[in-house]
């Protein structure tokens, strides 16, 4: 038999080009999760290659990052634990075990210890966005912690896309909305949260999760179509450089990350170099600095998976009713220090724009249509108050946001501002704000002043007819990491606080210096989009 020695070089070049996997985060898991893939040699783009699990492999759908080292997908259904294998041009890697926790047997324990809730009773068993309902049942916990009621959740599936490829249909009670009232271990008292259709209602503890019952959204005046799903993955840094400190001091950061809406979901934390010090303060991951010496320097970094669903809404003003018991129209309609909804040229101008319009919904777009038309919007930042944009006509993405606001309020439509990043064709992000109002019964509708003005980005792709499409609806080209002003409480009144004014979050604290920190520094990244998946 003729040996070629160059043609066993070639071959066993090839094998050596083989993926690698070293490692499996979670081992075990359940489906809709992120599991992360570390490793190597699994190329740069996916392009034909592929993971099975358990032998079956996952919809293009669920692939959320693909790297040479690194793969994120969310965790499709599938009945069995099995092996994890990464295909690449031919070569198959070595395997590791994923266990799939649904399918995994469980001990029998004591029926009085770990009980899984259980929902007797749901009164009243229908109502409307907004509205107050009970929950009666056993095993809710004595406090919620990170317990949650869940409501059932549509979108429009993308073109193509396999129906066994959807992923749980729920949309949670948002605190923002006051939606808790009371939780107790045999009662809840909670509102309809924004986004809720009419389907299954399930209340999620640490012990696990009830038998849904049925409950009926009644009521709207109109539709919330949320479709065009995007995913992205990104990541942003916060650099500390100690000048001059001596012990005992302490530094705390207040870290943005996405927010949870309605059309905003599964904002899942795929990585971070250290543990904070409270997951989720106040909406924000709060980290702890302690002990910091002269001439040295600290990074925090994370990143985050998040999808963003654009939004169209249809309404039948005529539909609309009467506000009910909510707390929404009266807390989103006091005035703040960045909303002067209470000075009299800010009262004035909302009354003689809507003139004798009584109708919530037809007031708002006689507002928005006033700020696209004459409020002087325009791209380049101006770094004016929402008062000086009224008085100078001029406004920016800033300042017209925190109008619109103002006005609104001033004529009793509840409204926030939204701060975020904008996507670009490029895929570079840009600090961005647009806004929401409040319609008893429907939830919140977005408006963005700005880009309805025409006031985008240059690589930014605006939509047919801005102007109109921007009051309503919301494109899915943005991701959000505040809704309303976060209002954060320092953690010593002695400290020294720092205040990031039109960052992409709207929040009061972003550093507190406490203790012998005399000199420091610190450089907060803008927003990278580290991948962007279209389904």
């Amino acid at each position: 038999m003729l040996f070629l020695p160059w043609l066993w070089a070639v071959f066993s070049s090839c094998k050596g080009d083989a993926p690698v996997i070293v490692s499996l985060n979670p081992r075990i898991g359940m489906s809709g999760e992120v599991l992360t893939i570390v490793g190597s040699k699994f190329g740069a783009e996916r392009d034909a290659s592929y993971i099975t699990i358990a032998g079956i492999p996952p919809t293009t759908s669920s692939y959320l990052s693909w790297q040479d080292d690194r793969i994120t997908l969310r965790i499709p259904e599938f009945g069995a634990s099995g092996l994890v294998y990464v295909h690449r041009e031919g070569m198959k890697s070595n395997p590791l075990l994923f266990s799939n926790r649904a399918a995994m047997p469980e001990l029998v324990q004591n029926p009085n210890v770990g009980r899984e809730p259980l929902i007797s009773s749901v009164k009243p068993e229908s109502g409307s966005i907004g509205s107050l309902i009970t929950i009666q049942g056993s095993g809710f916990g004595a406090s919620r912690e990170k317990s949650g009621v869940f409501f059932t959740w549509n979108a429009e599936p993308s073109p193509g896309a396999p129906i066994e490829t959807a992923e749980p249909e729920v949309v949670e009670v948002f605190e923002m909305e006051f939606g808790y009232e009371l939780w107790s271990d045999r009662e809840i008292r909670l509102r309809v949260p924004d986004g809720a259709v009419s389907g299954d209602l399930l209340v999620r503890t640490g012990r696990g999760t009830s038998k849904p019952v049925s409950f009926t959204v009644t009521g709207k005046p109109g539709t919330k179509t949320f479709k065009e799903k995007r995913s992205y993955t990104i990541a942003y840094t916060v650099d500390i450089q100690v000048q001059e400190a001596e012990v005992p001091n302490t530094l705390y950061l207040w870290v943005p990350h996405p927010v949870s809406s309605a059309s905003q979901r599964q904002v899942t934390l795929l990585s971070r170099n250290r543990e904070p010090f409270a997951e989720n303060y106040q909406g924000t991951t709060l980290f702890q600095l302690t002990d910091l010496v002269a001439h040295t320097s600290v990074r925090i970094s994370l990143s985050y998976v998040v999808d963003v669903y654009a939004l169209e809404t249809t309404l039948r003003s005529q539909s609309i009713r009467p506000a009910g018991d909510s707390p929404i129209p009266t807390v989103y309609t006091l005035p703040s220090g960045l909303i002067p909804s209470d000075n009299p040229a800010v009262a004035g101008a909302a009354n003689d724009i809507v003139g004798r319009e009584r109708n919530p919904y037809e007031k708002a777009r006689k507002l928005y249509e006033w700020l696209i038309n004459a409020g002087g919007i325009q791209k380049t930042p101006l770094h004016n108050s929402a008062l000086e944009a009224l008085a100078e006509k001029q406004a920016d993405a800033y300042s017209g946001v925190l109008l619109f606001c103002a006005l609104a309020r001033a004529v009793a439509i509840p409204a926030i501002p939204v701060s975020g990043v904008l996507i670009n064709r490029s895929r570079s992000s840009s600090r961005h704000y647009w806004a929401e109002f409040w319609i008893e019964g429907f939830g919140w509708i977005p408006v963005d002043p700005s880009l309805g003005a025409a006031a985008a980005p240059e690589d930014f792709n605006l939509p047919p007819d801005p102007g109109v499409y921007y009051f309503g609806n919301l494109d899915n080209q943005r991701i959000a990491f505040s809704r309303g002003q976060g209002s954060l409480s320092q953690m010593d009144p002695r400290g020294r606080i720092t205040v990031r004014n039109r960052d992409y979050a709207l929040q009061n604290l972003w550093e507190e210096a406490i203790g012998d920190l005399a000199s420091y520094s610190s450089l907060w990244s803008d927003i990278t989009i580290t991948g962007m998946y279209i389904q």
